[in-house]
């Protein structure tokens, strides 16, 4: 008599034929996935959805958090590509979702989406506008509140600006080293010696920092962002005051004694240099395929070169003797302080000059440019804002001393240092203060403003780099990246169908 486990073998063996022949004949699918083009960005963000693994020929709707933005029908493999969505412009950083869900049930995917802002270059980008177009936690209303959120002690002061980029602050000291803090916490990740003084600040693009060092180092160091590895170093023997701007491969930066130098981003390789007079301490822009740069005493020149090339296109002399400091590019129109005491707007093209407004003293300060208004500090311890067309002033905020600080303007806010070891924020419109901290010693050290933080050094020997934040900004920015549970989700009825609605399927 055979047993029970043998008497039902057959059965068994049938059920998995059955089932074999079920999942190669396709009838069952995968489990829904989906891909993003990236996976952070700041607010405003395109994101490119891709998904596999959907019902064939049924509507999906793409959430970002727990809004409807787009509507894509799947191909005959349940496939769809390439559906364009955006991140709100009022998407607080932090970790969000994005999902797939199919419209007639619950069936559906998530990826996650970082919103974050970068402050990745003195300029904020290469040209020099000193404005983070991104900021949504900081606002004339909610400024005031700003608080300190940690600090963090150097071997040295800081004279160098401060770059944001991937949750990474990096600044470099007069104790020869360059520092890569936790942004949210100030806790040190890693530290890189130099030979001398980092005063410039530094560029990170695509996960590599760019700075120099000052005599008798004289060299460009290019780190790896993450670990802080030395990828290469392309060494001048001239000191360095000027930061570096990155813009399409290239890096640009001036030498003091007198150099503008061109290298590839990725191999530090030497393009082109071309021969200024000397005393170039200020970051040159880069916009539309020219760099513009000014030159200090005597030359008082600000040059304007190929950035392929490095051949000179025009140049401009201010009052004879006197400085051109840092230069910012503006919809065709090139923005400069001068210790001749003005500020000069000059036609980007040609080096001719629009206007010239007169200050009190020397115009170190890199111009801001933000909505038609540049906001620029003096010697004669002023901050300005000029119309950007006319020059005529808006308004001036006095402070205790020199303001040789460049502003940084984010969501209708003005941040300036000054020699008074006051960090000031303003209101942009009327100059009005909203809020300010006093420092240890005074601020030339230029600051960074991303993702509901602000970052400036000081030249207080105690404490050198200082982040300020609210403390209700990482409350919500922790209340938007909840999960969404997909069986809440609810579609848009009134979305039309997003082009193109699917690949075409393979064969």
């Amino acid at each position: 008599m055979s047993s029970t486990r043998e008497h039902f073998r057959p059965i068994a063996f049938s059920a998995f034929v059955l089932l074999a022949l079920f999942l190669s004949s396709g009838i069952a699918s995968a489990a829904p996935s989906i891909n993003l083009s990236k996976k952070s960005g700041p607010p405003t963000s395109e994101i490119l959805v891709s998904g596999g693994g959907f019902e064939p020929n049924v509507g999906v709707d793409i959430y970002f958090d727990t809004k409807d933005k787009a509507l894509v029908v799947t191909n005959g493999k349940g496939e769809f590509r390439d559906a364009e969505i955006h991140a709100p412009r009022n998407a607080y950083p932090g970790e969000h979702w994005v999902t797939a869900l199919e419209r007639n049930n619950d069936k559906g995917a998530q990826e996650p989406f970082l919103v974050q802002t970068n402050w990745s270059q003195f300029h904020f980008d290469g040209d020099g506008t000193r404005l983070n177009p991104y900021e949504n936690v900081l606002n004339p209303k909610t400024v005031g509140n700003l608080d300190l959120k940690w600090s963090y002690g150097t071997g040295g002061g800081v004279e160098s600006s401060p770059a944001v980029a991937n949750g990474v602050v990096f600044i470099g000291s007069d104790d020869y080293n360059l520092y890569a803090l936790d942004s949210h916490t100030g806790a040190q990740l890693w530290i890189y010696p130099t030979g001398s003084y980092v005063w410039c600040g530094p560029a990170v693009v695509k996960g590599v920092v760019y700075f120099g060092s000052g005599s008798p180092d004289g060299s460009l160091y290019a780190l790896n962002a993450h670990t802080g590895a030395l990828l290469w170093k392309y060494t001048t023997g001239e000191p360095f005051f000027s930061a570096p701007s990155v813009a399409n491969g290239l890096v640009y930066f001036g030498a003091l004694y007198g150099n503008v130098y061109a290298l590839n981003a990725r191999t530090g390789h030497k393009l082109w240099s071309y021969p200024t007079p000397p005393n170039i301490d200020n970051p040159p822009s880069v916009a539309e395929g020219v760099v513009y740069v000014g030159v200090s005493y005597p030359d008082n020149h600000i040059y304007a070169l190929n950035a392929r090339t490095g051949t000179l296109l025009w140049s401009f002399a201010g009052a004879s003797g006197y400085s051109m400091n840092g230069p910012s590019v503006v919809n065709g129109v090139v923005y400069v302080g001068s210790n001749d005491h003005n500020v000069y707007a000059l036609n980007a093209r040609t080096g001719v000059k629009l206007w010239s407004y007169a200050t009190g003293d020397f115009v170190v300060s890199t111009p801001a440019v933000a909505n038609g208004v540049v906001y620029v500090g003096s010697d004669d311890h002023n901050v300005y804002a000029l119309n950007a067309r006319t020059g005529s002033l808006l308004w001036s905020y006095k402070t205790g001393s020199f303001v040789i600080s460049s502003p940084a303007v984010a969501n209708e806010v003005v941040y300036v240092g000054s020699w008074d070891g006051n960090v000031y924020a303003l209101n942009a419109h009327t100059g009005t203060l909203l809020w300010s901290y006093a420092t240890g010693a005074g601020v030339d050290s230029s600051p960074a403003v991303a993702n509901g933080m602000v970052y400036i050094g000081s030249g207080d020997y105690n404490v050198n780099l200082y982040a300020f934040g609210l403390e209700y900004g990482a409350q919500q920015a922790g209340a938007a990246s909840k999960r969404p549970d997909l069986r809440t989700l609810r579609p848009d009825s009134s979305l039309k169908l997003s082009q193109p609605v699917a690949t075409a399927s393979r064969h």
